[in-house]
């Protein structure tokens, strides 16, 4: 099992930047993909951005050179630099981590909100 908690949420204004961090817990093995989607009201979850563990990255191309996803694989970490946000970036993010034959690990969701 896999535990996932998120953190760094906030409220903050278009322009500004927030950092959001996923700690990940439990049986982490080797060959797994950490990444970020985010969820808004009356929206399906949307891909933000991955992190392979061999350290390949993908971006949706909305937050393409704004945001920045990072990983510490010593650590099981895995990190959101979000810059320039915009009042659509608002959403509940989720940190997410998944291996290869499937199996598919949440966290509870962090709330980012971008006023105008």
């Amino acid at each position: 099992q896999v535990h996932l908690v998120e953190s760094g949420g906030g409220l903050v204004q278009a322009g500004g930047s927030l950092r959001l961090s996923c700690a990940a817990s439990g049986n982490i093995f080797r060959g797994n993909v950490m990444g970020w989607y985010r969820q808004a009201p009356g929206k399906q979850r949307e891909l933000v951005a991955t992190f392979t563990h061999s350290g390949s990255t993908n971006y949706d191309d909305s937050v393409k050179g704004r945001f920045t996803i990072s990983r510490d694989n010593v650590r099981n970490m895995v990190y959101l630099q979000m810059n320039s946000l915009k009042p659509e970036d608002t959403a509940v993010y989720y940190c997410n981590l998944v291996y290869p034959l499937g199996s598919n690990y949440w966290g509870q969701g962090t709330q980012v909100t971008v006023s105008s």
